[in-house]
């Protein structure tokens, strides 16, 4: 049997003999661009990217509490910049992987006009945005909101999602009029997908940067590794680029 079992592995890639497995914790935004990416890093690395999707502060509870997770992309910069400083992450592997971009959506067309006026004018129902308390987006839509002195006028018309993806939901389905998402939930083909849509101006609230970090969990996975230096490579960012986020 060992004699039949050598010439195999002779000639069996390296990526398949060595592949592994990562537990990854990802922020609900880059949902649809993590699954591709996972999809090209499987066939290019080898290695299997297990995925998990939700708001960024739940999974710091999580992570805080013992979770699996081997590496977390992060919605922004401080939630793994404080797991980092309380211990839960492997020195030197936090970097920015994308810079998110803010959007007022509708499904419906020619709802939201060009420069956002549509909240000042106050011609809609439910407005949908992501709990600012675990989801940056929901927290730079609250600045937004302020930066506009337009928060008094349209609280009692939030509907709150859970994450950003839940945000899209309600206005995806018409139980919100309109809503604050991520460009990438509504971006294809180099423009604006479906609907109307005011991309918000990256000087009204804080820069989103979302960084990528390997966790105390993940310290000796060589996939975990991989995964890091594979999310730092020109095919990666050119596909970061075209779901709409920016680089750093």
């Amino acid at each position: 049997m060992k004699r039949l079992l050598l010439p195999f592995l002779a000639l069996a890639p390296a990526s398949a003999l060595f592949a592994g497995e990562v537990q990854v914790a990802v922020a609900a935004n880059f949902t649809v661009p993590m699954q591709q990416i996972a999809a090209e890093f499987e066939k290019d690395r080898g290695h299997k990217a297990v995925l998990s999707f939700g708001a960024t502060g739940k999974f710091f509870a999580q992570i805080a509490n013992g979770a699996p997770f081997e590496v977390f992309l992060a919605a922004d910069d401080n939630t793994p910049a404080k797991l980092e400083k309380e211990g839960f992450v492997v020195p030197g592997s936090r970097h920015t992987y994308a810079v998110g971009r803010l959007v007022l959506w509708s499904a419906k067309p020619d709802f939201v006009d060009a420069n956002g006026a549509v909240l000042k004018s106050g011609n809609f129902g439910k407005l949908a945005v992501a709990n600012p308390r675990t989801a940056p987006y929901g927290l730079a839509a609250i600045e937004t909101l302020k930066k506009l002195n337009l928060m008094e006028a349209v609280q009692a018309k939030f509907v709150q999602g859970e994450n950003i993806s839940q945000t899209f939901q309600f206005v995806a389905t018409g139980n919100a009029d309109l809503g604050f998402v991520a460009l990438s939930q509504v971006f294809k083909d180099g423009k604006i997908s479906g609907g109307s849509a005011w991309v918000v101006p990256s000087q009204f609230h804080e820069p989103i940067y979302q960084d990528a970090v390997i966790l105390g969990k993940g310290k000796d996975n060589p996939a975990a590794d991989a995964l890091l230096a594979y999310l730092k490579g020109d095919k990666v960012k050119a596909m970061v680029k075209s779901f709409g986020y920016d680089l750093r």
